[in-house]
């Protein structure tokens, strides 16, 4: 059942973080930061606050919240709403080869840049995901990190609209 903005305006600091905790992927301190922003007039408007949150964080808070993703395509178990964004692109079903390709990618990719790839995977094929790997595998880090940081807003932007009403 979604919950109305009002009733998230309602929430102790603790609910509040229970409720919207995983929003961002193994970072409840976005939602715990976000509470003292209260009132919000919509879910968008809640979201905004929470990227703020991020956005104004210290350089090693954002790497850290970047590192705490999940490779695409892993094998090994991911958070709930990680787990239902991949099996909807049908990252859960790569064949052997496929599963070695976005193993061999995110292996780079890690390399490269220090934390995983980040991409809105909602609404995308395999295909899409990895022609995506493997054009901003040749980015700068500079603006990789940039686009980390719009995709985490599309992912949370996202998991907000499942969670609330408004």
């Amino acid at each position: 059942m979604k919950l109305t903005i009002e009733q998230i305006n309602e929430l102790s600091r603790e609910q509040f973080i229970e409720a919207l905790g995983a929003v961002f992927e193994h970072s409840p301190w976005v939602a715990g930061t976000a509470w003292a922003c209260r009132p919000f007039g919509s879910s968008d408007e809640l979201h905004e606050a929470m990227m703020n949150v991020v956005r104004e964080s210290r350089t090693e808070t954002i790497v850290d919240l970047f590192r705490a993703h999940p490779d695409l395509g892993t094998r090994l178990a991911v958070a709930d709403y990680s787990a239902r964004e991949q099996e909807g692109a049908g990252l859960d079903r790569l064949s052997a080869e496929e599963y070695e390709q976005f193993r061999s990618l995110n292996e780079a990719y890690v390399a490269k840049f220090g934390f995983p790839f980040i991409l809105a995977v909602r609404g995308k094929t395999k295909e899409q995901i990895l022609e995506a790997m493997t054009s901003r595998i040749e980015h700068p880090a500079s603006l990789e990190a940039e686009q980390a940081m719009l995709e985490i807003g599309k992912i949370t932007g996202f998991r907000l609209k499942d969670l609330i009403n408004g």
